[in-house]
């Protein structure tokens, strides 16, 4: 009841925006998921041309959310997100319909673009909207992206009994309706320009050192969370012996941000300064990599039902750590972007700040994945598993770092209260 009453505090603009999210995670994680396989067993392609049309998707989107952002402080951020949400429509029908290369490549080109488009734009538009209240917005925004990404799974499961165009064409239209929803009821927002041009704009955002010593020091905070796609996941499965062990990791990551979140964040928030959460939450995130260590770095495999039981409960510990971690910093993280320059240009700096995540997030995933093949070669399991708990205390030690050389932004100013 608290949090409904939470989210009710907030205007309609970031209320329908938190229901947005919802929607965009509910579609994209029923139809994401499962395209490799259909790519790859229903239209018989190989390897190769699966990385192709998956990798057109994914660089469209991380390599354009800097034309999103400035799009949004442009245009307004309104008409991006519907933008945005309209092409995903078209780019998941396109998976529906389409068998032909060419076909898919055009759905991957324009799934990606909508992302690059919307994703800048809404924390944009709840960043300016939410005011002094931008953290509890933000902790809002990660449980209603949590939800949805919990929901999308299971009924892209259900789906799949159908066929695969069943879940691209239900995916379509959740986007569909999200871009009605937000024609017909998300405000305008007015657009204060900035009186430079495009470029002088990007070299304002990027010119500004603290912004980007920040963005590299977030680098460990993006690629330790991609580790729950990647090297958990294995962990998980290597130290239980059993191949559901990824879907239980998933399970008990998403059911505690669901019930942690917004508390956490709620809690934190008068407590101290945002680099202190944010420097522990991502020590948080490197030492949640030391549990799974211990049961993942000894190279055994479980003996007996017993023994897979008791193994697995060093790698949940590392998840709930994990993901604790996460939900302490996430919140604060986002309520600084917009404080490294004017509000005319937060659109242009959730842009510039998701591109720079994406490209240290891919490398990162890379790193992580050659140390597993080194360590596996070696003999030596756990280093991938050392490799992120450096990380994670290196992204700490440098946010504190920048805390105390003074170059992380002040928090949003409370509100005076009313009469």
């Amino acid at each position: 009841m608290k949090t409904w009453h939470e989210i009710r505090g907030f205007p309609l603009a970031v209320r329908l925006l938190l229901v947005n999210q919802l929607g965009v995670n509910t579609g994209f994680y029923l139809l994401v998921p499962y395209l490799a396989l259909h790519l790859g067993e229903d239209l018989g392609m190989s390897a190769a041309v699966v990385g192709v049309v998956l990798g057109v998707r994914n660089l469209s989107q991380q390599g354009l959310f800097l034309i999103g952002g400035t799009a949004s402080d442009r245009l307004g951020a309104r008409g991006v997100i519907i933008a945005g949400c309209a092409l995903r429509s078209v780019g998941f029908g396109l998976f529906a319909l389409g068998d032909g290369l060419p076909v898919l490549l055009a759905a991957s080109l324009l799934s990606g673009l909508a992302g690059a488009l919307f994703n800048p734009a809404v924390r944009a538009y709840i960043a300016l909207e939410a005011r002094d209240r931008t953290a509890e917005a933000f902790a809002l925004f990660n449980v209603f992206a949590t939800a949805g990404a919990l929901i999308g799974p299971l009924l892209g499961s259900a789906l799949l009994l159908v066929d695969f165009r069943a879940s691209a064409l239900t995916a379509a239209a959740v986007f569909a309706v999200l871009t009605v929803a937000q024609a017909l009821v998300l405000p305008a927002r007015p657009v204060t320009p900035t009186g430079n041009g495009v470029v002088a704009d990007w070299r304002r955002v990027i010119g500004n050192r603290g912004f980007l010593a920040f963005a590299l020091a977030m680098v460990g905070l993006y690629t330790l969370e991609n580790q729950l796609y990647l090297l958990v996941p294995a962990g998980a499965r290597h130290a239980t012996g059993w191949q559901g062990a990824a879907g239980l990791v998933f399970l008990v990551g998403t059911l505690t941000n669901l019930a942690l979140q917004t508390r956490i964040t709620r809690a934190l928030k008068q407590r101290g300064s945002r680099a202190r959460w944010i420097g522990l939450g991502l020590a948080l995130t490197g030492l949640s990599f030391l549990p799974p260590m211990a049961v993942t770095g000894d190279g055994t495999a479980p003996d007996g039902l017993a023994d897979a039981v008791l193994r697995a409960m060093p790698v949940l510990a590392g998840v709930l750590l994990l993901y604790l971690g996460l939900m302490i910093a996430q919140p604060f993280v986002m309520e600084l972007i917009p404080g490294f320059g004017p509000p005319e240009l937060t659109g242009t700096a959730f842009g510039v700040f998701y591109a720079f995540s994406g490209v240290a997030a891919a490398v990162g995933n890379t790193l992580v994945g050659w140390a597993m093949d080194a360590g596996d070669r070696a003999g030596t399991p756990w280093l991938p598993w050392a490799c992120c708990l450096a990380l994670g205390l290196a992204s700490a030690a440098g946010v504190a770092r920048l805390h105390h050389r003074r170059l992380l932004p002040a928090p949003p100013a409370t509100a005076p209260a009313a009469a």
